[in-house]
């Protein structure tokens, strides 16, 4: 007698219940593996572009707003800060560097970062073509940059203000490209990135023309003004004093990366909860349907089953009949639901890289992954041990007497 060809004829009795049972259990599992996949891969993503910076530097308002626009880039400014006072910051003696940053201008929706040759190689950025601005109104450009719009070295183009599509054009201040990083898997992929003077004299000049004012004060150093600056501290101990004097004894306002971080995962973390408690319902409710089918099919082939013990089938075969045949139903539902959640997470990573211009990490199929299959499987088969032992305790005389 053949387990594995029993198992398959058991199964195909009730095709349109299983297959139904089987689907609600894979969706549960893609379900949660998507959602495992996609915040594994944004927590990569994060840890990346957070990567060497304690503190970020910048005008009063709201901290994760700051650090969103200021390490991701991916929201507005909460305003501009003195370049007094930071260069007044940068001199400290708790800080081993800082990369100044100003905002304001983009190029097809990429946007334009007046900085340092520092801030791409804090990222470990490598010239891929050309070289480093060494003069105002020249640029270099992320990877991502370079693919979607096309430019190259030797190329200009003119930056539109506002950090979207649909500002105004500074038509006669155009950037020359003179370089082109290799990809990083980081933020700077999708930047353009220049000295902070031609930012400057940019923006000093559409004061001019907006205001018709001649005795602007931004033509003078002292009244110009930067965006953020990104810390590094020189020693750990920087961590519990620098914050607090900033915040307290200046016109500007620190955020701790780690930390907003760690508020903006918690406030996330509820969705990703609530997401995942969906997909272990519908794990379960996949579960009750194996148990109500094993049950159900126990009780209407009793009569096979007594057949079959007085044909040399011992109790431990039957029972062992049953519960592959619920083993059988949670391995398959599981591997489908691993195999649909990884193509939804894969598809999902495509489409941000499309649309918003962020590459995200290839997934890879870690522990939790495996431990969620291993929960499915063992959920599957504890559901089948009381069919099972229905099975186990069939009494053959009494079935064969009454005849069904």
């Amino acid at each position: 007698m053949n387990l594995i060809k029993l198992t398959i004829a058991n199964l195909r009795y009730n095709l349109i219940g299983n297959i139904f049972n089987v689907i609600v259990l894979a969706l549960g599992v893609a379900i949660i593996t998507a959602l495992l996949n996609i915040s594994g891969q944004i927590e990569k993503r994060f840890e990346s572009d957070l990567s060497g910076i304690d503190l970020v530097v910048g005008a009063k308002g709201s901290p994760i707003q700051l650090i969103l626009s200021s390490i991701f880039q991916i929201d507005a400014p909460t305003g501009n800060i003195p370049l007094e006072e930071a260069e007044k910051l940068e001199k400290n003696h708790l800080v081993a560097s800082a990369i100044p940053l100003a905002l304001g201008d983009s190029y097809k929706s990429f946007r334009i970062v007046g900085s340092s040759s520092d801030y791409p190689k804090h990222y470990g950025a490598q010239i891929a073509r050309g070289g480093y601005w060494t003069k105002d109104m020249q640029a270099v450009i992320g990877s991502e940059v370079a693919r979607v719009t096309g430019l190259d070295v030797g190329q200009k183009f003119v930056g539109s203000h506002g950090l979207s599509e649909g500002g105004e054009e500074h038509k006669e201040f155009p950037y020359e490209i003179t370089g082109v990083l290799a990809p990083t898997g980081s933020v700077i992929d999708r930047l353009i990135i220049t000295d902070v003077a031609s930012v400057w004299n940019i923006h000093e000049h559409h004061h001019h023309d907006a205001a018709d004012d001649d005795d602007d004060e931004l033509d003078e150093p002292h009244g110009r003004e930067i965006t953020s600056l990104l810390i590094t501290y020189k020693t750990p101990l920087a961590a519990a004093s620098l914050p607090r004097l900033i915040n307290s004894s200046s016109s500007m306002q620190s955020a701790s990366p780690a930390a907003e971080m760690a508020r903006l995962s918690k406030i996330i973390g509820i969705g990703g909860d609530t997401i995942n408690l969906f997909g272990f319902a519908l794990i379960f409710i996949a579960a009750i349907g194996f148990f109500v089918t094993l049950f159900n099919a126990v009780n209407e082939r009793s009569y096979d089953i007594a057949l079959l013990r007085t044909l040399g089938a011992t109790r431990k075969k039957i029972f062992a009949f049953v519960l592959a045949e619920g083993l059988s139903l949670g391995v398959i539902g599981a591997l489908l639901g691993a195999l649909l959640g990884s193509v939804f997470s894969n598809l999902t990573s495509s489409w941000i890289a499309t649309s918003k211009h962020i590459s995200l990490q290839s997934s890879e199929f870690g522990l939790e992954n495996i431990l969620l299959l291993l929960i499915t499987i063992i959920i599957s088969g504890a559901v089948s041990l009381i069919p099972a032992f229905m099975a186990y305790r069939v009494n053959v005389a009494q079935v064969i007497s009454r005849g069904n």
